[in-house]
């Protein structure tokens, strides 16, 4: 068996962790013989709760796992870990304008990035899942200089899965038969789940989602709108946030860094654009449709974009823009 690996969760007594915990340990992600040591980190007044999470995670007796470190103190989280999930954030609390909630979050992903910067594998592999999502990945990428920043990416997996499997359930085929789906931009209700790319098996026959689904004026509308607001519509109806899909979706994202993406397929992930692709600006953590292979990821090139996709593409790329300036601002003062 493979020497463990030291894997980072943070925000890790949540329930988008507890949803994620069990999959990462029992080998959904780094694979079926590759041993583990899971470092928990929460803040101080949920260590009680991280202990019952290790207690679970023990008693589920999983043969990879071969520590559980539960901690509030950053030195000890960051130490030597090959890859980070950084979910824990500051959520938006009633009355808190987008101002208030960029605030906050900077100062946590500014100290963050800070720990990797100086207790982390130069190697180690960083997902932001923490809210709002791409910038946060880009304060923690600029507090860790010594940290190619290559090596961070932030989720729009799960919109992602949820374009895939509205088409799916549209089409009437399972979601596997669904690909090449992109989400362009910013995990907000900004960004563009284009089908324009995708490919449907329908029958023994692969066509375009287009040509598929049969009802243009669906996917230019209510189907864009139901991913967009997707998890806004799972709060209203649970109460509480999309856990399960989450780390569903973080399993999926981590799995094909360390593993590669199949053949012919693409996937989306915020990463940081150097300037050069479908003119994003330079220095956004931007969702592309992107391959990897050998851990390292490459933005796929030179798709067509029509108008209508040029239009979304650009105002998710505007409110980036705007998130990254107001974030900039208070970077230097936390």
């Amino acid at each position: 068996m493979a020497e463990p690996l030291k894997v980072l969760v943070t925000g890790a007594a949540g329930q988008i962790a507890y949803s994620l915990l069990y999959g990462i340990a029992k080998g959904d992600v780094f694979g079926k013989d590759q041993a583990l040591v899971l470092v928990l980190l929460d803040i101080t007044p949920m260590l009680s709760v991280l202990e019952g999470v290790v207690m679970e995670l023990q008693d589920c007796a999983l043969p990879l796992l071969r520590e559980v470190i539960p901690t509030d103190k950053e030195e000890v989280a960051f130490k030597d870990i090959d890859a980070a999930v950084l979910v824990g954030s500051m959520p938006r609390k009633e009355g808190m304008e987008r101002k208030d909630l960029l605030k906050a979050n900077v100062k946590i992903f500014k100290s963050q990035g800070a720990a990797l910067d100086k207790y982390a594998k130069k190697t180690v592999k960083v997902l932001v899942v923490g809210n709002p999502a791409n910038t946060n990945c880009l304060i923690a990428c600029k507090s860790a200089p010594s940290i190619p920043k290559e090596n961070f990416s932030c989720l729009t997996r799960l919109d992602h899965n949820r374009a895939r499997s509205q088409v799916a359930i549209r089409v009437g085929v399972p979601s596997d038969d669904v690909k090449n789906v992109i989400i362009w931009g910013n995990h907000s209700s900004t960004q563009y789940p284009d089908v324009c790319h995708a490919k449907v098996k329908v029958q023994g026959k692969v066509c375009g989602a287009y040509e598929a689904v049969k009802n243009d004026a669906w996917l230019k509308a209510e189907f864009i709108t139901t991913v967009q607001q997707r998890g806004a519509a799972v709060i209203k109806a649970r109460k509480l946030s999309s856990a399960m899909s989450a780390a569903k979706a973080i399993c999926d994202h981590m799995r094909d860094i360390w593993f590669g993406t199949p053949e012919g397929e693409f996937i989306s992930m915020g990463v940081i654009s150097d300037g050069n692709s479908y003119d994003v600006p330079e220095g956004l953590i931007y969702s592309f449709p992107v391959v990897i292979k050998n851990k390292e990821w490459k933005i796929v090139e030179g798709l067509p974009i029509n108008d209508f996709s040029r239009e979304k593409m650009d105002a998710t790329a505007k409110e980036l823009v705007d998130e990254r300036d107001t974030a900039l601002e208070f970077i230097g003062s936390v």
